[in-house]
């Protein structure tokens, strides 16, 4: 969204709909160009459509990209700013590790843990795990997918007949 300080507000209004999706997100990752001028000016205008289309309130990982060419003393100045930013070149790699545990330590994880066999003609119940859910383990027997899962409540619920 860097590009939304630039654009008339009626271009902004034309894409709400699509930024508006943001809303439903677990978390936003912010990524800011540390090479540009005014990153914090980016940052600042950003946060604000983010605030227009109501997804203000959604976990924000900000991520300072081009560390590699960036300004020393500009990297110095928004380390102090922002803290909690991971600092990353995409060109080069560095810092990339740390922003997937970052995000991966930010989001959300079910809460229920079990073991499961899915009849092979449940992929339906299989594929909602995947989208929604995180799958520890899986193995194919006789009886069908075995999966160890972590879940929500809600299809924990759903899973109980197939609890092993």
């Amino acid at each position: 969204m860097g590009f939304v300080r630039h654009l008339p507000h009626h271009i902004v209004e034309a894409f709400r709909s699509t930024l508006e999706e943001v809303a439903y997100a677990d978390l936003v990752v912010h990524v800011v160009d540390g090479a540009h001028p005014d990153p914090e000016g980016q940052v600042s205008a950003v946060r604000e459509v983010l605030g227009e289309v109501g997804a203000d309130r959604i976990p924000e990982q900000l991520v300072v990209n081009k560390i590699d060419v960036a300004d020393e003393e500009t990297l110095l100045r928004l380390k102090r700013t922002w803290p909690d930013a991971v600092f990353v070149s995409a060109h080069s790699g560095l810092g990339i590790e740390e922003l997937r545990a970052a995000i991966a330590q930010r989001l959300p994880r079910p809460a229920v843990e079990l073991w499961v066999v899915l009849p092979y003609d449940r992929g339906d119940l299989a594929a909602r795990i995947h989208r929604r859910g995180q799958v520890l383990q899986t193995r194919h027997t006789e009886d069908g997918t075995e999966l160890h899962v972590r879940v929500d409540e809600q299809i924990a619920a759903e899973l109980a007949p197939f609890r092993r």
